[in-house]
């Protein structure tokens, strides 16, 4: 602005202003001298002396009121024959002083932040309810989706009609049992939605062991696991503006979640697909990729200056929240004061110390599907109008040793 005044004195203001692209306004309004400060406000007759003021909040700092609000100071002080000023008054003179605050002394309540930390899968699921736009304006359909945070599976879904703590219950279920779930194994985490925390499903987890962990109100990245899965869900290119019927949003997900599962190389999995790390299949499948990488070398050792090329890493360990005091695992191999599942939130029964003593995980030997890269899919039964989680599998609860990666699938 100085060098808009500058070049005024010379070009003029007009051609100055227009020059340096100034506003004239402003310009002009720089300089004028600033206006004198008006006369303080007179003090009203009915006014508190300075005396009266300062006793007021001699009385409101005192021991006996210091944590209490002005309106039972106030209240008080009435019921004792005492008055001092109104009780706007009070908020006034406190805020005068900058002591507009809380001041009553009551327990804060702050919700826990839950960590929860995953080494193998079907130790911590994450699962959360989506809106899928239906045929007309203000009418959805509800997806509902039970993920794996460990290896990304997703473990069951469905799609129904509304939102309701009965169909989650019955989803939750029906996916404990073909996960051939133990009880004190596995820990569920959701957000604060009514389904989530409702009666129903909260007894099911507690008759089945589970434990359940909620994100902290307000708080919207203590679910990222489903969070992201639903974005990699509506970013899809063939995902539609709209369903027309409840059965097209049923036939999208079925290829979907088939496609996610088996087909899609997640890069927070080392590029490998949900079900190879779900179901054990990780050395298999690294160990094919090593050979690649190796014979690509030895045919063109110029190529890689660094380092001769290796796959990428597979995480062996997940977690929401990082625990922020990991304990090592004990000489005998167990898991010492670092569980499987490091859990602050409110749980269930059934809680961390459960998971804890259960030391390290293993696959489980009861459940195992026909095909290397099968998955657990949902399906609705339109003749019983009811929805449920399905496993297209051979014996689900049975004890049967998972079968190894087939020649094709490493291919």
């Amino acid at each position: 602005m100085a060098g808009a005044r500058e070049l005024a004195q010379a070009v003029g203001t007009a051609r100055a202003c227009q020059a340096l692209g100034v506003s004239r306004a402003t310009l002009y309004r720089q300089r004028r001298a600033p206006a004198p400060p008006g006369p303080p406000r007179p003090s009203p007759a009915r006014a508190l002396t300075a005396p009266e003021r300062q006793a007021v909040l001699d009385v409101l700092h005192s021991e006996r009121f210091v944590d209490q609000a002005p309106a039972e100071v106030y209240a008080t002080l009435l019921d004792e024959g005492g008055y001092h000023c109104s009780l706007r008054t009070m908020y006034r003179l406190l805020a005068e002083a900058h002591e507009v605050r809380e001041r009553r002394n009551q327990l804060r309540q702050v919700a826990p932040k839950p960590e929860l930390l995953a080494i193998g899968p079907n130790q911590v699921w994450s699962w959360d309810i989506t809106k899928l736009l239906g045929p007309a304006k203000w009418t959805y359909f509800y997806l509902y989706v039970i993920l794996d945070i460990f290896s990304r599976y997703v473990v069951g879904w469905m799609v129904a009609h509304q939102e309701s703590a009965t169909l989650a219950e019955r989803l939750l279920g029906a996916t404990y049992e073909k996960q051939a779930i133990h009880p004190g194994q596995l820990l569920i985490h959701a957000d604060r939605g009514p389904s989530m925390t409702s009666k129903p499903v909260a007894l099911l987890l507690a008759d089945l062991g589970v434990t359940r962990t909620h994100s902290r109100p307000y708080v919207s990245n203590d679910n990222p696991y489903s969070e992201a899965h639903f974005k990699t869900l509506k970013y899809r290119p063939e995902f539609p503006e709209s369903f027309g019927f409840i059965q097209e949003a049923r036939a999208f997900c079925q290829e979907f979640f088939g496609w996610y599962n088996t087909e899609h190389h997640h890069s927070g999995l080392g590029l490998l697909t949900p079900a190879v790390v779900h179901y054990g299949w990780v050395d298999q499948f690294l160990a094919q990729r090593r050979r690649v990488l190796a014979s690509a070398y030895a045919a063109h050792p110029e190529r890689f200056v660094q380092k001769p090329p290796t796959p990428p890493a597979v995480p062996t360990a997940v977690w929401i929240n990082r625990p922020q005091h990991p304990v090592q695992p004990s000489p005998e191999g167990e898991t010492g004061g670092y569980p499987d599942m490091a859990c602050s939130s409110s749980v269930a029964p059934g809680g961390a110390e459960t998971l804890a003593s259960r030391g390290a995980w293993a696959p489980s030997p009861f459940f195992t599907p026909t095909h290397p890269l099968q998955v657990v899919r949902g399906r609705s039964n339109p003749a019983s109008q009811g929805y449920e989680t399905s496993t297209q599998d051979a014996g689900a609860g049975q004890p049967v040793t998972p079968a190894p990666p087939s020649a094709k699938a490493l291919q």
